[in-house]
């Protein structure tokens, strides 16, 4: 087990950024103090071949503009606000229209900023502060994401605080290829979900507040299969957004803190499996549809479909509709969340 620190690369205004390697005897991460962010995740396949398994870049400029979120993590809020408002108490607070009339990812900026860091035998501990009121929220607020592997998992764990209350809804954003973050398509991977029902939504990817099952529909993973069988399903809520970009609600949350297997995927060709554990309510599943990235890692394009993103979280627009778990923290009330990529032997 053991921690690397390396020079990544410079900000303009002079501050080094740097690249952390945590290795262990069957895993391997790279994680960068540049907006908390995971560089790569390599693991074996059945040979032992190990490879990269997250979409990204090699360098500092292309991090800082990463327009489809690679390895970010993403706060104060992840995921959508409809109409970039909401109240709290009383009081109405105006975010960045960064999404049609919404807001998404709040001002896109948490993942491009500088953390502090502390490291430790086999973790990295990245720490924030953000001052009231910036990007629209509310509070003066710590955030603190501790990256630790061993031989089968990354575990992710996030931890937050405020002076006032306010939103706080972060996830990691990787998109992962078990095949290997240059291998084309993730289509023939099969995914298996433990979710029976979906946050249902409107055009813009705005939930309407229901909770709908997933049975017969295009988006019942609850058997497993491949993720390519639907993802051009003519239905209305994939139509809405050109595949899957869709909160699942994981079944059993009871938000006592527990941890619960979300998910997995397995990767036929290798025989790479990756199962997520989370103590969140929900889980983004999104399959980079329509999008076309360039420059990525060896100067690698990621067409449509190139990765598979997980993002554990609270629901989308949690804060408009009371049926689904609130994400308001602040004033005593810390916000925790973990989540676990874990890599069993490949089948």
């Amino acid at each position: 087990m053991s921690v690397t620190k390396e020079f990544f690369g410079r900000l303009e205004d002079g501050r080094d950024v740097s690249i952390y390697t945590i290795r262990t005897g069957r895993l391997c991460a790279k994680v960068t103090d540049l907006g908390a962010v995971l560089v790569s995740l390599e693991t074996p396949d059945k040979g032992g071949f190990m490879a990269d398994i997250v979409l990204g870049y090699d360098d500092v400029p292309h991090y800082l503009d990463n327009p489809a979120c690679f390895g970010a993590t993403v706060g104060p809020n992840a995921n959508r606000i409809s109409g970039a408002s909401f109240v709290i108490d009383g009081e109405e607070y105006f975010l960045p229209v960064n999404d049609g009339v919404n807001n998404l990812h709040s001002d896109k900026l948490f993942y491009k900023r500088l953390f502090n860091t502390d490291v430790e035998d086999d973790s990295v501990t990245f720490v924030l502060g953000l001052p009231d009121g910036d990007a629209g929220f509310p509070g003066n607020r710590i955030f603190s994401i501790r990256y630790s592997l061993t031989d089968e998992e990354l575990r992710i764990e996030y931890h937050a605080k405020s002076d006032k209350k306010t939103i706080i809804n972060l996830t990691n954003h990787s998109y992962f290829n078990l095949a290997g973050e240059d291998s084309g398509t993730v289509l023939d991977q099969v995914m298996k979900l433990n979710c029976s029902s979906f946050t249902k939504i409107l055009p813009g990817a705005i939930p309407t507040g229901e909770i709908t099952p997933v049975a017969g529909t295009a988006l019942d993973f609850t058997e497993g299969k491949p993720i390519g069988r639907d993802v051009d399903s003519k239905e209305e809520q994939m139509q809405l957004v050109g595949g899957y970009d869709h909160n699942f609600v994981i079944d059993g949350y009871t938000g006592d803190g527990s941890l619960l297997l979300a998910g997995e995927v397995w990767d036929p060709a290798s025989g790479r499996v990756m199962e997520v554990l989370t103590t969140a309510p929900g889980m983004q599943v999104f399959t980079f549809n329509g999008m076309t990235v360039e420059g990525g890692k060896g100067r690698h394009t990621y067409g449509p479909r190139a990765g598979l993103a997980m993002e554990t979280q609270s629901f989308p627009d949690n804060v408009h509709h009371d049926n689904f778990p609130g994400s308001i923290f602040g004033e005593g009330k810390e916000y925790d969340s973990t989540t676990i990529y874990r890599f069993p032997e490949c089948r």
